[in-house]
């Protein structure tokens, strides 16, 4: 059995680099792309969450609409600004 490394200093350096990129400002490209992300989410869970028998391939479809809504959403969060610049379109 592998010993976990949350302990590791290593780790902890990673994981606080990671949550100070995700609240440094985030170019306008990025948030356009997350809100589409989300919006994504958004129809995805509609269709997972109506109350009408639907057939197995929408259902499918909507959960690939979470699971990439939810991963664009991520991954446009962490995308910061060159050299804390804002860049305006």
């Amino acid at each position: 059995m592998k010993k976990s490394n949350v302990n590791d200093p290593k780790f902890k350096d990673q994981l606080k680099s990671f949550f100070r990129r995700c609240n440094s400002e985030t170019p306008p490209f990025f948030k356009k792309l997350r809100l589409a992300g989300l919006v994504t989410v958004a129809a995805g869970t509609a269709l997972l969450a109506a109350p009408v028998a639907l057939p197995a391939a929408l259902v499918t479809v909507a959960g690939y609409l979470i699971v990439g809504g939810t991963v664009a959403s991520a991954m446009s969060q962490a995308a910061i600004a060159e050299d804390g610049k804002k860049n305006d379109e």
